[in-house]
């Protein structure tokens, strides 16, 4: 039986393309969408094996999307398919229950195996995300630094004015996802478990100025 796949990504011509390459009869590309909501519709409509999905769309981000979909069709294997490999864009993904990761540039045979290793739940990494995981895990095992990056410092400055996710997001040009991963890798750095104890962990190791 060919395996049933959907292609979510905004963008038509990378769409099209992606069909081309994998117009198969190992593949049969039984829906498209442009965004996560649409890919959601479609999902639930034609009940695929694989969604192969970009993360950067209009609406609803790619680890919503991912999460979504496994909570509405927990069977459907999700392998994203993006020009993105950052800490923002992977760990959110993976965390949300992403089977595999690879980047626009992969080689189209390469692609193709990767479809057929998502469809039997096997995890399928690019190089670059493979690093960025296990950078993490090696990370996990060590102390982090109390040291707060300048971009943690800046989200945790607008926590500490009283600022929502969203209300940080805006000011800083980054999405809520980015904005809950910043404060993550603050929980671990100062050894807390929450946004007012990240402020207060903060204010008495002199990282935030109390006049500011």
């Amino acid at each position: 039986m060919p395996i049933r796949l959907i292609i979510v990504d905004d963008h038509p011509i990378v769409r099209d393309g992606l069909r081309g390459i994998l117009d198969t009869d190992d593949f049969e590309v039984v829906g498209e969408a442009a965004d996560g909501a649409e890919a959601l519709a479609v999902a639930l409509r034609a009940t695929p094996d694989v969604v192969l999905l970009d993360l950067r769309m209009p609406g609803m981000s790619g680890a919503e999307a991912i999460r979504r979909l496994r909570e509405q069709q927990p069977g459907v294997h999700v392998l994203v398919l993006t020009t993105f490999d950052d800490d923002a864009d992977v760990l959110p993904a993976i965390a949300e229950g992403a089977t595999g990761y690879l980047l626009k540039d992969t080689p189209r045979d390469e692609l193709r195996r990767a479809v057929h290793a998502a469809a039997r739940g096997e995890t399928v990494l690019s190089p670059t995300v493979a690093g960025i995981l296990t950078r993490k895990a090696r990370e996990a095992r060590e102390p982090e630094p109390r040291t707060l990056s300048p971009r943690e410092l800046e989200v945790l400055r607008l926590i500490a004015r009283g600022a929502t996710n969203r209300e940080v997001a805006g000011k800083l040009f980054i999405t809520e996802a980015t904005v809950k991963t910043h404060l993550l890798h603050v929980y671990g750095k100062l050894a807390v478990s929450d946004r007012a104890a990240a402020v207060a962990a903060a204010y008495d190791l002199g990282l935030l100025d109390r006049q500011r």
